[in-house]
């Protein structure tokens, strides 16, 4: 399930400076960190990555992954960790931490916000777990290329389920998850039902009987970089997508994409670290590093993902590398986007997820 996409050494990228002059690492340890890639692993490394090695010294190998708790889940059984720091959905925290998967955080522990506050007063209400400390707010969106609708193009989720309005093939990401949430939106249940009605056997099998309908339309994407490159290559003329690698491709790549707001499905991203994890202190060290107030308003110059501390937010700013995009209106959280927004609720995930997995693979293999 997890595939690692991609290894970079950070060193060999001109990032690791260890032995410049006027630098005195602190660490020698080589920290093992891994993430989504792209354009979001882009962000961490300008935002924490390189004044992280810059501080310390410290080397650190960068891995990309698809997400989920299989490959921390064999590397713990086995006793042979070799990651020390993952950046984890909110719903495989609290599974891997239910499960022994991840090392306990002492929370008391993280750096305060720029205003003084203590870090549990700083974060936003539910970006603190035992196991995980959230770095950014995002969402999944759908997006389309505007040059497929020249009339015009869709603007509500339910247009994303109408082919005979909106002709094209459909990305959406090879998983139950969201997938099921946009299609009871799509159908007419209200963003605050969907949960309610995604718990009952009834609420699912409408959901599966939506989707069905689009089935042979949808090409399945697993990796987060895979969006917008369909859109890119006219594979789909619209796609389920987190809503930051769009904004990568609109932003630094001039892209003729627009994303559709309506019916977002908004989550947290935290970093965890594996149950045994052989950097464990150095591992923390650049977790408490990465999660202050500047480092979290620093990342969000480099994609429209939220930063977790509310300290962070009146730190946004413009866009790194093009100073006349202001970032403010591109986050999930901005007034305009978050009309018609739903959080992903991870305890319905931390329940349902074997089960609705199991079903969607068998549904996907008819």
């Amino acid at each position: 399930m997890n595939k690692l996409l991609q290894t970079t050494t950070l060193a060999a990228a001109g990032v690791f400076i260890l032995g410049l002059a006027g630098v005195q690492p602190v660490k020698a340890e080589k920290l093992t960190i891994v993430s989504w890639g792209g354009a979001y692993t882009k962000s961490q490394v300008n935002a924490y990555h390189k004044p992280y090695v810059k501080k310390t010294g410290t080397k650190i190998l960068s891995e990309n992954y698809n997400g989920g708790l299989a490959e921390i889940k064999a590397q713990v059984d086995a006793k042979s960790v070799k990651w020390d720091l993952v950046d984890l959905e909110l719903a495989d925290v609290v599974r891997g931490c239910d499960e022994g998967l991840l090392e306990k955080i002492d929370l008391g522990t993280l750096p305060k916000g720029a205003d003084g506050s203590m870090a549990k007063d700083d974060f936003l209400p539910g970006t603190l777990h035992e196991c995980g400390v959230a770095t950014i707010i995002w969402s999944t969106i759908y997006a389309y290329d505007k040059g497929k609708f020249a009339s015009g193009g869709p603007k509500s989720i339910a247009d994303f389920f109408n082919p005979k309005k909106f002709p094209g093939k459909r990305g959406m990401r090879k998983s139950p998850k969201v997938n099921m949430e946009f299609a009871l939106m799509a159908d007419g249940v209200a963003p605050g039902d969907v949960y309610k009605v995604l718990g009952t056997k009834a609420g699912q099998d409408r959901a599966f009987k939506k989707l069905s309908a689009i089935k042979s339309d949808v090409v399945w994407w697993e990796a987060g970089a895979q969006p917008p490159q369909l859109l890119a290559d006219g594979e789909v003329a619209m796609t389920t997508a987190y809503n930051g690698r769009i904004f990568n491709a609109v932003a630094a790549e001039k892209k003729p994409f627009e994303i559709v707001w309506d019916g977002q499905v908004w989550d947290v991203d935290m970093w965890g670290i594996p149950k045994g994890a052989k950097n464990k202190a150095a591992a923390m060290d650049f977790l408490k590093f990465s999660t202050d107030t500047q480092r979290l308003a620093d990342q969000a110059s480099w994609i429209s993902y939220g930063p977790a501390r509310k300290s962070s937010i009146p730190k946004i700013g413009t866009y790194a590398t093009d100073s006349s995009i202001k970032m403010g209106g591109h986050m999930p959280t901005a007034p305009a986007n978050f009309k018609n927004a739903v959080q992903n609720n991870f305890e319905f995930w931390a329940d349902y997820q074997d089960e609705l997995n199991e079903r969607f693979n068998s549904w996907l293999a008819k």
